[in-house]
């Protein structure tokens, strides 16, 4: 069988699978479950064409890789074969962690674990599958190895992650203001003293992937109509687990089913991770069809919302919102939604929402000059906004019915 296959990828054109262990990784059901996650959870509910999975995503990633792999190379930089493999791996299993809708149902369906945990979880799963072949792959994901370039390459502020998902959400829901140059920044690599730096005629494509990100931020991945999608969806799942621990038995697959009814820590043993890996938002949205209907008057008004796109109002401001206005929506809930305090905050919630473009205390990039010194990015750049962009910012938020638009 021919595993030297080839994807058409609408970002990047053709892609080459370079190995057949790869392929066979490709072809995993572990692998292939990530054709049906959304890469960018309830996005599509702002911008219709944003429905690509992480698996277009996975696949996208190791093509840059590739790309950088071989440019490191030609510049002198030794990658055993060995260690390049490992680093096509590792990339391409990154976010094989995710959960139905991707960042959306994180912290719901499973608590106390983060995805890139749960994607360790499978890559060791898969190394018992194939006899250790992916044992380096592991090291280097976990940042072990001792190569600290190879590490960053899979996980900094300019790995290959976000040099993909960037400009493929940016392709996808034709926000252009996201649309960064991958290439001429991974052209631009190199390595000094085991450490990922850019060389300095690479700065301006470095300045805009920064701003890119915080625009991508603020007018894609936190946009107020996904975000409360999102947050609505968690309620969903949360009103279903607390009608299961009341002995309801609520219509939906075996394994959204195993989750729901279950009371106790998730630590990941053999039949948690079965249930896990083949959950995917299929079994979320055929739930929801179900439950649309249910005599449960909070689940079912949930589910439509979702639906049919009946969201709630949210309102997004600087400040946190004062005891008064809460109170002012709480009472209008009660008077017109419903009276008892355990279902209010299936309606009205608040939160806060954060974003900072470039952390300047955790793997900054470094600007390689011709003479040889190094700067950080901040440092090296004439761009009088970037060092602003360092700065966390933070805004406050609340959603209510929409019913009550009013109140605010």
């Amino acid at each position: 069988m021919n595993k030297f296959k080839i994807f058409n990828d609408p970002i990047y054109g053709f892609i080459n699978i370079p190995s057949e262990l790869i392929f066979d990784i490709i072809e995993h059901p572990y692998f292939q479950r990530l054709r049906r996650i959304c890469q960018m959870g309830l996005s599509s509910f702002v911008y219709p064409g944003a429905h690509h999975s992480r698996f277009e995503h996975a696949i996208g990633a190791m093509h840059l890789m590739q790309k950088t792999i071989n440019i490191l190379k030609n510049k002198g930089v030794l990658i055993s074969k060995e260690e390049e493999e490992a680093l096509l791996i590792a990339i391409l299993l990154h976010d094989i962690g995710h959960g139905p809708f991707s960042h959306t149902l994180e912290h719901s369906l499973v608590t106390g674990i983060k995805h890139e945990d749960i994607s360790l979880i499978f890559m060791e799963e898969l190394n018992n599958q194939f006899n250790g072949k992916l044992s380096l792959a592991i090291k280097i994901f976990k940042g072990d190895y001792h190569r600290n370039f190879l590490v960053q390459l899979i996980s900094s502020q300019l790995d290959m992650d976000r040099l993909d998902y960037l400009k493929r959400d940016s392709f996808y829901t034709g926000v252009t203001e996201g649309n960064i140059n991958s290439e001429r920044i991974i052209s631009m690599l190199a390595v000094v003293d085991d450490n990922l730096v850019v060389e300095e005629k690479g700065i301006y494509s470095v300045e805009k992937f920064i701003v890119a990100r915080r625009l991508m931020y603020w007018m894609v991945y936190l946009h107020k109509t996904s975000l409360v999608a999102d947050y609505l969806l968690v309620k969903i799942l949360k009103r279903a687990k607390s009608l299961f621990l009341n002995g309801a038995d609520l219509p939906c697959s075996n394994p959204l089913r195993f989750f729901l009814d279950y009371n106790h820590d998730i630590n990941f043993n053999s039949i948690q991770f079965s249930n896990f890996s083949q959950i995917d938002d299929y079994d979320i949205i055929m739930a929801l069809k179900q439950w649309k209907n249910n005599d449960d008057f909070i689940l079912a008004s949930l589910c439509t919302s979702i639906l049919d796109r009946k969201l709630p109002k949210i309102i997004i401001q600087d400040n946190e919102f004062s005891k008064e206005q809460l109170q002012k929506i709480t009472e209008k809930v009660e008077l017109n939604i419903t009276d008892k305090k355990g279902e209010i905050e299936y309606f009205v919630d608040t939160g806060v929402i954060k974003n900072q473009a470039y952390d300047l205390h955790h793997n900054s990039i470094s600007i390689l000059y011709k003479n040889g010194e190094i700067k950080d990015l901040t440092k090296a750049s004439d761009h009088m906004n970037l060092l602003a962009l360092t700065k966390p910012v933070v805004k406050h938020f609340v959603y209510y019915p929409k019913s009550l638009y009013s109140l605010l």
